[in-house]
């Protein structure tokens, strides 16, 4: 029963993103295809890779993420920075353009979890961060996402 309760709620995301998503192309084309919003979104996940950094991340080979990079940057979603360090190396940046886009699902996560604030307990509220924080560090460690604790020990 929690597996269903589990994949009923990511399911419910997935959905009213894509609902948000269609209903705002439905008067005009849409510019980021499925492949490309995937890339922008583990960009901006991964935080500011590098495009070696986000090829071995996604396990595809450095001219075909160079290729997708490409793409997103000649639509405006990502931008390349310049290395301070390294000034051969460039660091991925999604743009405000990206923002824009992206907080169609983050606005409903937000209220969710309002929601979320609103019907339980502090007490329940603490149970389940407490269990999110070790599902994501103890049971998805396929994962690292910069800024957490294992990526900080």
């Amino acid at each position: 029963m929690l597996k269903d309760a589990f994949f009923t709620v990511y399911t419910k995301f997935k959905l009213h993103f894509y609902q948000e998503i269609f209903q705002r192309f439905q008067h005009r084309e849409a510019s980021l295809t499925t492949t490309e919003t995937f890339c922008v979104e583990s960009i901006q996940a991964l935080g500011s890779p590098t495009v070696n950094e986000f090829a071995t991340f996604m396990c595809i080979s450095t001219p075909n993420a160079a290729y997708k990079v490409n793409s997103l940057v000649e639509k405006g979603y990502i931008r390349k920075i310049q290395s301070q360090r390294d000034r051969r190396e460039y660091h991925l940046e999604v743009t405000q353009k990206y923002i824009d886009y992206y907080n169609i699902s983050i606005s409903y996560m937000s209220q969710v979890m309002d929601r979320i604030l609103e019907r339980f307990s502090p007490e329940e509220c603490a149970k389940l961060e407490e269990m999110l924080e070790i599902i994501s560090r103890e049971l998805m460690p396929e994962i690292e996402l910069p800024g957490t604790r294992r990526d900080r020990e």
